[in-house]
């Protein structure tokens, strides 16, 4: 049985949300979750704030993050019945909250073994939601699970992303300011260097799966290459043709709806950015097959990845989290051992240099944070409620707090097909 949250602090609508409209019951759980989160928190350094009054800005005086308990009873008794997830769509529901999120969870991440006492850590994994069949990408999975997020708006996510509306990790130099400006010139630089990596030049046949709004095709179409862009959204599609357009580019790119494994061609460069992490393992090597397949002999394939330890992979490859629930339904980070296995497996590819920033990664998030949040009320203005705009932070910060906690990363991978 499920009880409606009597008094949020915003309008949660039932229809749209209904695992966040409703409250699991269950005392004993309740009360178990209630233990753990007293003894767990002070102990990994994070302070308790109860009470409907908001706690002072910033840190506790001793320097620690806080996490500020709106609806204490509603909180522990989603922890208890959803772990992470109820974690999440407590944040979602206003039931909790903190002056510095990021820092909170970045705590969290950093200390995420310790939370659960040992006794009860082989257990873990009895209790983790298990993925369901919907997750699998297939084509027609992976178009439903591609159009979940990235067909949201283009004009959502423009309020975020800067002017080269670059979906992915910036390159930042020590001189580049953290701001949309900066960002802009990092993203370039990012872009700049794949190509560099898979030696895109005047001539080169260039497949980039995974168009994004088209940024990486426009420049390398400037060096003169002839490029083919795939991608399943058609959001991204339309704007990145319009982009093309714009700049005079059409008789050099083209962008089209297509599944990667329906590609055809021979190319002299493939390039790939954080596209692999929708794939997930069950494709895993269909994907590094086509890219195989796909490159010619001695051609080079450029990819920038999330990735995450081998050993943590292996543990949470079979979990659906609250991140597969509410925005990236179907994926996987990898691990660099996994890439490497599949490469070694499956294809002539072999790895020839590697590049990690995973601290440009949570720089880059939190200017897009900083920005959707300045951009509250146009947000709502695009039709967006305020749960989604709490899911849409929570998102924000959960992979801020990754990367600076060092639990993710991201590299730039650059293969070589042998001759």
């Amino acid at each position: 049985m499920t009880t409606t949250n009597p008094n949020p602090p915003g309008t949660v609508d039932p229809h749209r949300w209904p695992d966040v409209a409703r409250i699991p019951s269950g005392r004993l759980r309740t009360a178990v979750a209630r233990g753990l989160v007293a003894r767990a928190l002070p102990a990994v350094g994070i302070r308790l704030h109860t009470g409907p009054q908001s706690p002072p800005a910033g840190p506790a005086e001793d320097g620690a993050p806080v996490l500020w308990l709106r609806d204490p009873d509603a909180f522990h008794a989603r922890l208890a019945h959803d772990g992470l997830i109820g974690f999440g769509e407590s944040y979602m529901a206003g039931e909790w909250d903190s002056p510095d999120p990021v820092a909170a969870l970045t705590r969290f991440a950093e200390h995420y073994e310790e939370l659960v006492p040992r006794p009860l850590q082989p257990l873990r994994h009895l209790t983790l939601p298990r993925r369901p069949p919907s997750d699998r990408n297939t084509r027609a999975g992976a178009r439903r699970h591609i159009s979940h997020h990235y067909d949201l708006s283009n004009d959502l996510f423009a309020l975020f992303l800067d002017r080269t509306m670059t979906y992915s990790s910036a390159l930042f130099t020590d001189g580049d300011p953290r701001d949309p400006q900066g960002l802009a010139r990092a993203q370039e630089r990012k872009v700049d260097r794949l190509l560099d990596a898979a030696a895109v030049t005047d001539g080169t046949r260039l497949l980039e799966i995974g168009t994004g709004w088209g940024e990486l095709a426009v420049r390398a179409a400037r060096r003169g290459a002839r490029v083919t862009s795939i991608t399943l959204s058609t959001e991204q599609r339309d704007l990145a043709r319009e982009r093309v357009a714009a700049e005079g580019l059409s008789e050099l790119v083209t962008v089209d709806l297509c599944d990667y494994r329906d590609a055809t061609g021979s190319y002299d460069s493939v390039v790939s950015c954080e596209m692999i992490e929708a794939v997930g393992e069950r494709y895993w090597p269909a994907y590094f097959t086509a890219l195989d397949r796909l490159v010619r002999p001695g051609g080079r394939v450029a990819l920038q990845s999330i990735t995450m330890e081998h050993r943590m992979m292996r543990a949470s490859r079979t979990s659906h989290t609250w991140m597969h629930k509410y925005v990236f339904p179907g994926g996987l980070i990898p691990s660099v051992t996994a890439v490497r296995e599949q490469l070694a497996a499956r294809t002539g590819l072999r790895i020839t240099d590697r590049l990690a920033f995973g601290h440009d990664y949570a720089d880059t998030l939190r200017v897009w944070r900083d920005s959707f949040t300045g951009a509250a009320d146009r947000v709502r203005a695009l039709g967006f409620d305020d749960t989604f705009r709490r899911m849409w932070n929570f998102y924000l910060s959960y992979c801020e707090a990754g990367f600076r906690s060092g639990i993710i990363d991201v590299e730039q991978i650059t293969m070589e097909r042998a001759a």
